[in-house]
């Protein structure tokens, strides 16, 4: 998971009108201080469809950010699911019901065989804390490893792992953060040395009388930067927390439901077998939804001493939900749209780096994009110059934000449907931004 950043001073945006101002002031008013905006000035948005977003004015923009509708806003036939579920029954899974046993099946189906148990949650904050429970539970250790600018959601638990969003000195001793595989910096040093960083971690734990649990990554390094490094290193990353005893939890919140263009999984890429998968945002496009997918053996005595139960978690309207959502997937082909259509953005912003010197490096897998910008070294300014180029995209009718660890990362995850005049006008209004500075 990851998060983008805000704007605290944009309860005062300059360029408000006078009716977003009162809703600003309002929205302080009764939310407190901390729920903040995306944008200097927050786009007052009344309606959704496909790949766009309409503010109050009548105004569309083209989403280009959202991995949330991961199949389109306000897609037909999963509007249509929950309406039709949610005029029939909702109620929670100590009853019997068939639609969340088809569910399961249908979502097992797209993951490794070895993977036979699906437990559900509302969001990937929830899933995550799970797999945690259930790691710490299985291994009979305490350890977590991550990358050091992590977010994997906002329970104590996750937080306490999510050094993007409490800053790494608030995670705890007995977890260890190591540095992402950086794939562009030092000539990708860092991504070279990523196992062996991972091996160092956990004989620190060894050393300091902590036993390791898990590993837990981002399938798509989302909040280090964006990042796709060499399967080998990931396998064999992996190799080492096994043979500590840990396990290896792939968190695709953000590289799942087919957004790398590969197959459904991010982890796939790699070529590693995890031992839970946990998942949110984009399995319900738009409705809360998560999910635990992992190995039987992992959950029996977790299963028999402490057990599981979520009040709303794998409810009927949200299974109706997510079978709509992969029947739309498959239906539709998105993930081959996703191999096609990301081949062809990622060309397109190859060919802006060509003319335009502040493009350092694009990274892509499928429909997800990093396109780091530099400004000679100096980093403050590069960060400076990315939120100003996130901005005049917005003002220019495209959504996007940023990530990494420096602030510098334009980050593109459109919904899986984008197609390529909307690629085209991405690139277009991307380079009028970028030709400001």
């Amino acid at each position: 998971m990851s998060q983008s950043p805000s704007y605290p001073e944009n309860a005062f945006a300059a360029g408000a009108t006078v009716s977003e101002r009162a809703l600003l002031e309002r929205r302080a008013r009764l939310l407190g201080p901390t729920y903040r905006a995306f944008y200097r000035n927050p786009i007052h948005l009344v309606r959704g469809s496909g790949v766009w977003l309409y503010d109050v004015q009548g105004r569309k923009f083209l989403d280009a950010y959202n991995n949330v509708a991961s199949v389109g806003h306000c897609h037909p036939r999963v509007v249509e699911a929950l309406s039709r579920q949610a005029a029939t029954l909702n109620t929670h899974t100590r009853y019997l019901s068939e639609i969340i046993l088809d569910y399961a099946e249908k979502l097992l189906g797209t993951c490794p065989p070895h993977l036979g148990h699906a437990m559900f949650t509302c969001t990937g904050s929830e899933a995550n804390d799970l797999a945690i429970r259930i790691a710490q539970h299985s291994s009979g250790g305490t350890g977590v490893i991550i990358t050091d600018f992590a977010y994997h959601g906002a329970t104590v638990a996750t937080a306490q792992l999510s050094p993007a969003a409490v800053g790494a000195k608030a995670v705890p001793a007995q977890h260890r953060a190591v540095a992402a595989p950086d794939t562009f910096r030092d000539h990708g040093q860092a991504a070279h040395n990523f196992a062996r960083n991972v091996a160092a971690a956990i004989e620190d734990m060894r050393a300091q009388d902590v036993r390791p649990a898990a590993m837990l990554l981002d399938s798509a390094f989302s909040s280090d930067g964006i990042f796709f490094p060499d399967a080998a290193v990931m396998r064999e990353a992996a190799d080492h927390i096994r043979k500590a005893g840990g396990i290896v939890i792939a968190d695709e919140v953000q590289s799942g439901f087919g957004r790398l263009g590969q197959g459904m999984w991010g982890f796939a890429n790699y070529g590693i077998e995890p031992d839970i998968v946990t998942m949110g945002k984009p399995i319900g496009d738009g409705h809360p939804i998560g999910a635990v997918i992992v190995r039987p053996q992992l959950v029996a005595s977790f299963g028999s001493n402490t057990g599981y139960f979520n009040t709303f978690g794998g409810n009927p309207v949200a299974a109706a939900v997510g079978i709509a959502v992969l029947e739309v997937i498959e239906g539709e082909g998105l993930i081959e749209n996703a191999r096609l259509v990301g081949g062809y953005t990622g060309d397109l912003l190859r060919a802006l780096q060509s003319r335009q010197g502040m493009v350092a490096d694009v990274r892509h897998n499928g429909l997800y994009f990093g396109v780091e910008l530099t400004a000679d070294g100096d980093e403050a300014l590069a960060a400076t110059k990315t939120s100003a180029v996130v901005e005049a995209m917005r003002e220019d009718g495209v959504l996007i934000s940023s990530c990494g660890p420096r602030g510098n990362v334009l980050k593109i995850r459109p919904p899986l449907p984008f197609a390529r005049d909307n690629a085209e006008q991405l690139a277009e209004t991307l380079d009028r931004a970028l030709s400001q500075w």
